[in-house]
Protein backbone atom coordinates (compact mmCIF):
# COMPACT_ATOMS: atom_id res chain seq x y z
CA UNK A 1 0.00 0.00 0.00
CA UNK A 2 1.58 3.17 -0.94
CA UNK A 3 0.70 6.09 0.99
CA UNK A 4 2.35 9.63 1.20
CA UNK A 5 5.27 10.04 4.10
CA UNK A 6 3.06 9.90 7.67
CA UNK A 7 5.59 13.00 8.61
CA UNK A 8 5.84 14.63 5.83
CA UNK A 9 5.29 18.30 6.58
CA UNK A 10 2.30 19.61 4.09
CA UNK A 11 3.97 22.87 2.41
CA UNK A 12 1.02 22.74 -0.29
CA UNK A 13 -1.70 22.72 2.05
CA UNK A 14 -0.39 24.50 4.90
CA UNK A 15 -1.30 21.87 7.18
CA UNK A 16 0.72 20.50 10.49
CA UNK A 17 -0.51 17.49 12.32
CA UNK A 18 2.79 16.08 14.01
CA UNK A 19 6.18 17.44 16.12
CA UNK A 20 8.09 16.18 14.03
CA UNK A 21 6.02 18.94 11.22
CA UNK A 22 6.09 21.73 13.59
CA UNK A 23 9.51 21.66 14.20
CA UNK A 24 10.61 21.30 10.32
CA UNK A 25 8.19 24.64 9.37
CA UNK A 26 9.76 26.16 12.75
CA UNK A 27 13.27 25.84 11.68
CA UNK A 28 12.78 26.11 8.53
CA UNK A 29 10.79 29.27 8.05
CA UNK A 30 10.79 30.67 11.20
CA UNK A 31 6.65 31.75 11.21
CA UNK A 32 3.77 30.27 11.43
CA UNK A 33 1.61 32.39 9.67
CA UNK A 34 -0.89 31.31 7.44
CA UNK A 35 -0.67 27.28 8.80
CA UNK A 36 -2.97 24.93 10.52
CA UNK A 37 -1.45 23.19 13.24
CA UNK A 38 -4.10 20.06 14.14
CA UNK A 39 -4.44 18.50 17.31
CA UNK A 40 -0.29 18.52 18.07
CA UNK A 41 0.29 18.74 21.82
CA UNK A 42 2.58 22.19 22.06
CA UNK A 43 3.18 21.98 25.82
CA UNK A 44 6.96 21.09 25.19
CA UNK A 45 7.00 23.63 22.44
CA UNK A 46 6.17 26.99 25.04
CA UNK A 47 10.00 28.32 23.96
CA UNK A 48 9.48 27.98 20.21
CA UNK A 49 5.84 29.30 19.90
CA UNK A 50 6.94 32.61 22.10
CA UNK A 51 9.71 33.27 19.33
CA UNK A 52 7.91 32.48 16.31
CA UNK A 53 5.27 34.53 14.70
CA UNK A 54 2.05 33.20 14.22
CA UNK A 55 -0.46 36.07 13.01
CA UNK A 56 -2.90 34.41 10.31
CA UNK A 57 -2.14 30.79 12.44
CA UNK A 58 -5.28 28.41 13.22
CA UNK A 59 -4.40 25.73 16.19
CA UNK A 60 -7.02 23.48 16.12
CA UNK A 61 -7.21 21.13 19.55
CA UNK A 62 -3.29 21.78 20.49
CA UNK A 63 -2.55 21.64 24.36
CA UNK A 64 -0.21 24.38 25.36
CA UNK A 65 0.75 26.15 28.25
CA UNK A 66 -1.28 29.53 29.10
CA UNK A 67 1.35 32.28 28.76
CA UNK A 68 2.19 30.72 25.11
CA UNK A 69 -1.92 30.64 24.55
CA UNK A 70 -2.37 34.14 25.67
CA UNK A 71 1.36 35.60 23.30
CA UNK A 72 -0.40 33.29 20.00
CA UNK A 73 -3.84 35.17 20.76
CA UNK A 74 -2.00 38.34 21.05
CA UNK A 75 -0.54 37.60 17.40
CA UNK A 76 -3.72 37.09 15.79
CA UNK A 77 -4.04 33.39 15.76
CA UNK A 78 -6.97 31.43 16.25
CA UNK A 79 -7.32 29.06 19.09
CA UNK A 80 -9.90 26.32 18.87
CA UNK A 81 -9.16 24.63 22.62
CA UNK A 82 -8.55 20.63 23.01
CA UNK A 83 -12.19 19.81 24.23
CA UNK A 84 -11.89 18.16 27.59
CA UNK A 85 -13.92 14.86 28.64
CA UNK A 86 -14.60 13.80 25.35
CA UNK A 87 -13.46 9.88 24.30
CA UNK A 88 -12.27 10.96 20.66
CA UNK A 89 -10.39 14.19 19.51
CA UNK A 90 -12.56 16.37 16.77
CA UNK A 91 -9.55 18.27 15.69
CA UNK A 92 -7.69 14.63 15.22
CA UNK A 93 -4.77 14.99 12.24
CA UNK A 94 -4.14 11.35 11.41
CA UNK A 95 -6.44 7.99 10.91
CA UNK A 96 -7.16 5.92 13.70
CA UNK A 97 -4.89 2.53 14.47
CA UNK A 98 -6.08 -0.53 15.62
CA UNK A 99 -4.03 -0.02 18.67
CA UNK A 100 -5.23 2.86 19.05
CA UNK A 101 -9.14 2.13 18.92
CA UNK A 102 -8.17 -0.87 21.03
CA UNK A 103 -6.42 0.65 23.30
CA UNK A 104 -7.18 -1.24 27.13
CA UNK A 105 -8.30 -4.31 25.52
CA UNK A 106 -7.04 -6.29 28.28
CA UNK A 107 -9.72 -4.76 30.84
CA UNK A 108 -12.24 -5.82 28.30
CA UNK A 109 -13.62 -3.92 24.97
CA UNK A 110 -16.36 -2.09 27.12
CA UNK A 111 -13.00 0.09 28.36
CA UNK A 112 -11.45 1.15 24.95
CA UNK A 113 -11.62 4.25 22.65
CA UNK A 114 -14.09 2.70 20.35
CA UNK A 115 -16.22 1.60 22.99
CA UNK A 116 -16.51 4.45 24.78
CA UNK A 117 -16.65 6.95 21.74
CA UNK A 118 -19.79 4.68 20.57
CA UNK A 119 -21.06 5.27 23.96
CA UNK A 120 -20.64 9.12 24.32
CA UNK A 121 -22.26 8.64 20.14
CA UNK A 122 -25.84 6.98 22.43
CA UNK A 123 -25.52 9.53 24.91
CA UNK A 124 -25.67 12.51 22.90
CA UNK A 125 -27.24 11.99 19.44
CA UNK A 126 -30.54 12.20 20.55
CA UNK A 127 -30.55 15.39 22.71
CA UNK A 128 -30.29 17.49 19.65
CA UNK A 129 -27.56 19.27 21.17
CA UNK A 130 -25.52 21.48 18.66
CA UNK A 131 -22.38 21.36 20.65
CA UNK A 132 -22.28 17.47 20.23
CA UNK A 133 -23.32 17.16 16.40
CA UNK A 134 -20.92 20.05 15.72
CA UNK A 135 -18.18 18.40 17.16
CA UNK A 136 -19.24 14.93 15.36
CA UNK A 137 -18.74 16.85 12.38
CA UNK A 138 -15.89 18.39 12.99
CA UNK A 139 -14.19 14.83 13.70
CA UNK A 140 -15.96 13.31 10.42
CA UNK A 141 -14.55 16.37 8.60
CA UNK A 142 -11.08 16.01 9.86
CA UNK A 143 -11.28 11.79 9.69
CA UNK A 144 -11.80 12.79 5.97
CA UNK A 145 -9.31 15.30 5.48
CA UNK A 146 -6.96 12.25 6.64
CA UNK A 147 -8.18 9.98 4.60
CA UNK A 148 -7.33 12.20 1.59
CA UNK A 149 -3.82 13.05 2.93
CA UNK A 150 -2.86 8.91 3.03
CA UNK A 151 -4.54 8.06 -0.67
CA UNK A 152 -2.93 10.65 -3.28
CA UNK A 153 -2.11 8.40 -6.41
CA UNK A 154 -3.22 5.23 -4.91
CA UNK A 155 -5.28 2.83 -6.68
CA UNK A 156 -8.08 1.97 -4.50
CA UNK A 157 -10.31 -1.27 -4.60
CA UNK A 158 -13.57 -1.45 -2.57
CA UNK A 159 -14.36 -4.79 -0.99
CA UNK A 160 -17.61 -5.14 0.41
CA UNK A 161 -19.84 -7.69 1.73
CA UNK A 162 -21.93 -8.62 5.20
CA UNK A 163 -20.54 -8.70 8.60
CA UNK A 164 -22.30 -12.12 9.14
CA UNK A 165 -19.62 -13.98 7.12
CA UNK A 166 -18.00 -16.01 10.08
CA UNK A 167 -14.47 -16.91 10.81
CA UNK A 168 -13.61 -20.41 9.92
CA UNK A 169 -16.00 -20.59 6.51
CA UNK A 170 -14.70 -21.37 2.88
CA UNK A 171 -16.65 -17.80 2.35
CA UNK A 172 -14.45 -16.24 4.89
CA UNK A 173 -10.92 -17.64 3.73
CA UNK A 174 -12.20 -16.73 -0.07
CA UNK A 175 -12.54 -13.10 0.87
CA UNK A 176 -9.38 -13.32 2.64
CA UNK A 177 -7.71 -14.56 -0.76
CA UNK A 178 -9.27 -12.18 -2.96
CA UNK A 179 -7.50 -8.93 -0.10
CA UNK A 180 -4.47 -10.70 -0.63
CA UNK A 181 -4.58 -11.54 -4.30
CA UNK A 182 -5.70 -7.70 -5.16
CA UNK A 183 -3.24 -6.47 -2.60
CA UNK A 184 -0.31 -8.36 -4.11
CA UNK A 185 -1.68 -6.53 -7.64
CA UNK A 186 -0.45 -3.52 -6.25
CA UNK A 187 -4.10 -2.16 -5.46
CA UNK A 188 -4.98 -0.57 -2.08
CA UNK A 189 -7.81 -2.35 -0.45
CA UNK A 190 -10.74 -0.38 1.44
CA UNK A 191 -13.32 -2.17 3.02
CA UNK A 192 -16.21 -0.89 5.74
CA UNK A 193 -14.20 -1.95 8.29
CA UNK A 194 -15.70 -3.88 10.44
CA UNK A 195 -16.19 -7.95 10.79
CA UNK A 196 -16.93 -10.86 8.33
CA UNK A 197 -16.34 -10.30 4.40
CA UNK A 198 -14.85 -6.92 5.71
CA UNK A 199 -12.51 -8.41 8.12
CA UNK A 200 -11.81 -11.10 5.63
CA UNK A 201 -10.28 -8.65 2.56
CA UNK A 202 -8.12 -6.97 5.21
CA UNK A 203 -6.55 -9.82 6.71
CA UNK A 204 -6.32 -10.90 3.60
CA UNK A 205 -4.53 -7.18 2.60
CA UNK A 206 -2.40 -8.12 5.59
CA UNK A 207 -1.31 -11.41 4.61
CA UNK A 208 -0.20 -10.14 0.96
CA UNK A 209 3.80 -9.63 2.38
CA UNK A 210 4.14 -12.85 3.95
CA UNK A 211 3.96 -16.49 3.07
CA UNK A 212 1.06 -17.96 1.26
CA UNK A 213 0.93 -20.57 3.97
CA UNK A 214 0.36 -17.90 6.55
CA UNK A 215 -2.99 -16.54 5.37
CA UNK A 216 -4.02 -20.27 6.06
CA UNK A 217 -3.09 -20.73 9.31
CA UNK A 218 -4.31 -17.41 10.53
CA UNK A 219 -7.92 -18.15 9.26
CA UNK A 220 -7.41 -21.11 11.04
CA UNK A 221 -6.44 -19.45 14.50
CA UNK A 222 -9.19 -16.79 13.46
CA UNK A 223 -12.22 -20.01 12.98
CA UNK A 224 -12.00 -20.71 16.92
CA UNK A 225 -13.73 -16.87 17.64
CA UNK A 226 -15.87 -17.77 14.40
CA UNK A 227 -18.39 -14.18 15.82
CA UNK A 228 -17.72 -10.66 17.47
CA UNK A 229 -20.91 -12.54 19.60
CA UNK A 230 -21.43 -13.26 21.97
CA UNK A 231 -17.83 -11.19 23.10
CA UNK A 232 -16.53 -8.37 21.38
CA UNK A 233 -13.54 -8.73 23.50
CA UNK A 234 -12.64 -12.44 22.43
CA UNK A 235 -12.95 -11.66 19.18
CA UNK A 236 -10.57 -8.41 19.04
CA UNK A 237 -8.15 -10.57 21.43
CA UNK A 238 -7.78 -13.18 18.56
CA UNK A 239 -6.69 -10.71 16.24
CA UNK A 240 -4.29 -8.92 17.89
CA UNK A 241 -2.56 -12.58 18.76
CA UNK A 242 -2.64 -13.15 14.54
CA UNK A 243 -1.22 -9.74 14.32
CA UNK A 244 1.62 -10.66 17.18
CA UNK A 245 2.41 -13.91 15.36
CA UNK A 246 3.05 -12.08 12.13
CA UNK A 247 3.77 -8.68 13.00
CA UNK A 248 4.91 -7.21 9.24
CA UNK A 249 1.98 -7.22 7.85
CA UNK A 250 0.99 -5.19 4.80
CA UNK A 251 -1.26 -2.35 4.59
CA UNK A 252 -5.16 -1.66 4.17
CA UNK A 253 -7.78 1.03 4.51
CA UNK A 254 -10.86 0.33 6.51
CA UNK A 255 -13.97 2.58 7.09
CA UNK A 256 -16.37 1.83 9.79
CA UNK A 257 -18.96 4.03 11.61
CA UNK A 258 -20.10 4.03 15.40
CA UNK A 259 -23.81 4.63 13.45
CA UNK A 260 -23.19 0.50 13.55
CA UNK A 261 -22.41 0.27 16.86
CA UNK A 262 -22.86 -3.35 17.35
CA UNK A 263 -20.47 -3.64 14.45
CA UNK A 264 -17.01 -3.15 16.02
CA UNK A 265 -13.76 -2.09 13.68
CA UNK A 266 -11.71 -5.28 12.52
CA UNK A 267 -7.88 -5.20 13.73
CA UNK A 268 -6.38 -6.09 10.33
CA UNK A 269 -6.69 -2.72 8.59
CA UNK A 270 -3.43 -0.51 9.34
CA UNK A 271 -5.74 3.03 8.72
CA UNK A 272 -8.93 3.20 10.35
CA UNK A 273 -11.25 6.22 8.87
CA UNK A 274 -13.97 5.89 11.50
CA UNK A 275 -16.84 8.38 11.18
CA UNK A 276 -19.89 9.19 13.24
CA UNK A 277 -22.11 9.89 10.23
CA UNK A 278 -22.56 6.94 8.13
CA UNK A 279 -24.17 8.85 5.24
CA UNK A 280 -20.41 10.48 4.95
CA UNK A 281 -18.61 7.56 5.68
CA UNK A 282 -20.48 5.54 2.85
CA UNK A 283 -19.84 8.27 -0.05
CA UNK A 284 -16.58 8.93 0.96
CA UNK A 285 -15.97 5.20 1.09
CA UNK A 286 -17.64 4.40 -2.37
CA UNK A 287 -15.77 7.93 -3.84
CA UNK A 288 -12.35 6.51 -3.27
CA UNK A 289 -12.31 3.47 -4.65
CA UNK A 290 -11.42 4.55 -8.00
CA UNK A 291 -9.89 0.70 -9.34
CA UNK A 292 -13.79 -0.64 -8.76
CA UNK A 293 -15.77 -1.95 -6.24
CA UNK A 294 -16.37 -6.02 -5.62
CA UNK A 295 -19.30 -6.54 -4.09
CA UNK A 296 -19.86 -10.00 -2.29
CA UNK A 297 -22.72 -11.36 -0.41
CA UNK A 298 -24.45 -9.25 1.80
CA UNK A 299 -27.51 -8.05 3.02
CA UNK A 300 -29.23 -4.35 2.86
CA UNK A 301 -26.08 -2.80 3.72
CA UNK A 302 -24.42 -4.34 1.02
CA UNK A 303 -27.64 -3.82 -1.62
CA UNK A 304 -27.53 -0.02 -0.38
CA UNK A 305 -23.48 0.11 -0.98
CA UNK A 306 -24.32 -1.33 -4.65
CA UNK A 307 -26.72 1.30 -5.68
CA UNK A 308 -24.98 4.29 -3.84
CA UNK A 309 -21.75 2.61 -5.60
CA UNK A 310 -24.72 2.87 -8.98
CA UNK A 311 -25.55 6.13 -8.86
CA UNK A 312 -22.59 8.45 -10.08
CA UNK A 313 -21.66 5.68 -12.25
CA UNK A 314 -24.89 6.17 -14.18
CA UNK A 315 -25.09 9.84 -14.08
CA UNK A 316 -20.93 10.01 -14.93
CA UNK A 317 -21.02 12.79 -11.89
CA UNK A 318 -17.64 11.07 -10.58
CA UNK A 319 -16.46 10.78 -14.04
CA UNK A 320 -15.74 7.81 -16.52
CA UNK A 321 -17.81 4.94 -13.94
CA UNK A 322 -15.38 2.43 -12.46
CA UNK A 323 -15.97 -1.45 -12.62
CA UNK A 324 -18.59 -3.14 -9.95
CA UNK A 325 -18.06 -6.80 -10.06
CA UNK A 326 -20.70 -9.12 -8.27
CA UNK A 327 -19.98 -12.30 -6.98
CA UNK A 328 -22.15 -15.29 -6.40
CA UNK A 329 -25.01 -15.64 -8.89
CA UNK A 330 -27.58 -17.10 -6.70
CA UNK A 331 -27.47 -14.59 -4.28
CA UNK A 332 -27.59 -11.40 -6.53
CA UNK A 333 -30.57 -13.13 -8.58
CA UNK A 334 -31.89 -14.98 -6.78
CA UNK A 335 -32.18 -14.20 -2.94
CA UNK A 336 -31.70 -10.51 -3.52
CA UNK A 337 -32.29 -9.77 -7.41
CA UNK A 338 -30.57 -6.97 -7.36
CA UNK A 339 -28.36 -7.96 -10.85
CA UNK A 340 -31.54 -7.48 -13.08
CA UNK A 341 -31.91 -4.54 -12.00
CA UNK A 342 -28.10 -3.27 -12.10
CA UNK A 343 -28.14 -4.45 -15.49
CA UNK A 344 -31.02 -2.70 -16.66
CA UNK A 345 -30.13 0.39 -15.16
CA UNK A 346 -27.06 0.49 -17.18
CA UNK A 347 -28.03 -0.66 -20.31
CA UNK A 348 -26.91 1.63 -23.46
CA UNK A 349 -24.96 3.46 -21.15
CA UNK A 350 -21.29 3.87 -20.48
CA UNK A 351 -21.54 1.70 -17.17
CA UNK A 352 -22.92 -1.19 -18.80
CA UNK A 353 -19.49 -1.87 -20.06
CA UNK A 354 -17.95 -1.69 -16.14
CA UNK A 355 -20.29 -4.13 -14.45
CA UNK A 356 -19.75 -8.04 -14.27
CA UNK A 357 -21.39 -10.69 -11.95
CA UNK A 358 -19.48 -13.79 -11.50
CA UNK A 359 -20.30 -17.09 -9.49
CA UNK A 360 -16.88 -17.46 -7.66
CA UNK A 361 -14.74 -15.12 -5.96
CA UNK A 362 -11.77 -16.70 -7.26
CA UNK A 363 -12.98 -14.42 -10.65
CA UNK A 364 -13.14 -11.29 -8.95
CA UNK A 365 -9.70 -9.95 -9.77
CA UNK A 366 -9.64 -10.91 -13.13
CA UNK A 367 -13.83 -9.56 -13.98
CA UNK A 368 -11.59 -6.42 -12.36
CA UNK A 369 -8.86 -6.50 -14.72
CA UNK A 370 -11.35 -7.08 -17.71
CA UNK A 371 -13.73 -3.99 -16.88
CA UNK A 372 -10.86 -1.69 -16.15
CA UNK A 373 -9.74 -1.32 -19.83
Amino acid sequence: MQTSPAHAAHHDDREIETLEEFDAVVSARGALTGFRVQAVDLTDRTRELLATDTAGTVFLGCPMRENAAAKIRSDGALVFPPVPGLPFDPYRGLLYSPDELFDGLDKGYEQTPDALAYAWFQRTKADRDIYASTLRAVHDDAVSDALDELLPGARVVGVMGGHAMARGTEEYAGAARLGRELARAGLTVATGGGPGAMEAANLGAYAAPLEDAVLEEACELLGATPSFTPSITDWARAAFEVRARWPRGGGSVGIPTWFYGHEPPNAFASHIAKYFANATREDGLLARCNAGVVFLPGAAGTVQEIFDNATPNYYESRGEPTPMVLVNRAHWTERLPTWPLLQALARERSMEARIALVDRIEEAPGALKRLAV
